[in-house]
């Protein structure tokens, strides 16, 4: 809560260094591994980059997602890491097949203590801060965040390049 709170109030200033995204993503997946064996979950990462980040903030940023992704996987399915350049910016996209998102949600699921399943709301699956927390972390980098849905749900990252 205290670091939505500094970064609605522009007070989060990343401690910034080159991070390469790829063995970022790789320490996740070593991390989140024996929870997703449970579950029978591959974990593939495409490609790789390079930002100017703060690399802890990062780190909590992808394993906010990585973790919701591993929770909302169907068994027996892979969890795709992809990493892509453009002009201005690298983009990370995490995407796994499970529960979807509705379209009518998509625009809220960063929002503070927004579950698509307001059944949930009290379960001890998580705060319903870990996307917010996310936003406001790429935000404070200078980036944007994105949610899409379509048979197959989809996080992106897009975080400027490095300099």
């Amino acid at each position: 809560m205290l670091l939505l709170a500094k970064a609605e109030n522009g007070l989060v200033v990343p401690s910034r260094q080159v991070v390469h995204l790829a063995a970022e993503v790789q320490t996740l997946f070593d991390y989140y591994d024996a929870v997703a064996e449970e579950k029978h979950l591959q974990f593939r990462l495409e490609s790789d980059g390079e930002v100017s980040a703060d690399r802890l903030m990062l780190r909590l940023a992808l394993g906010n997602l990585l973790s919701n992704a591993v929770r909302h996987s169907a068994v027996n399915t892979t969890i795709q890491v992809n990493i892509w350049s453009s002009a201005d910016a690298i983009s990370i996209a995490m995407k796994n097949t499970g529960d979807t998102i509705p379209a009518e949600y998509l625009d809220r699921v960063f929002d503070r203590f927004f579950r698509v399943d307001p059944s949930r709301q009290r379960s001890i699956e998580g705060t319903g801060l870990g996307l917010a927390i996310t936003k406001s972390i790429v935000l404070a980098h200078g980036g944007k965040t994105a949610a899409s849905a379509d048979g197959v749900t989809t996080f992106t990252i897009s975080l400027p390049r490095v300099a």
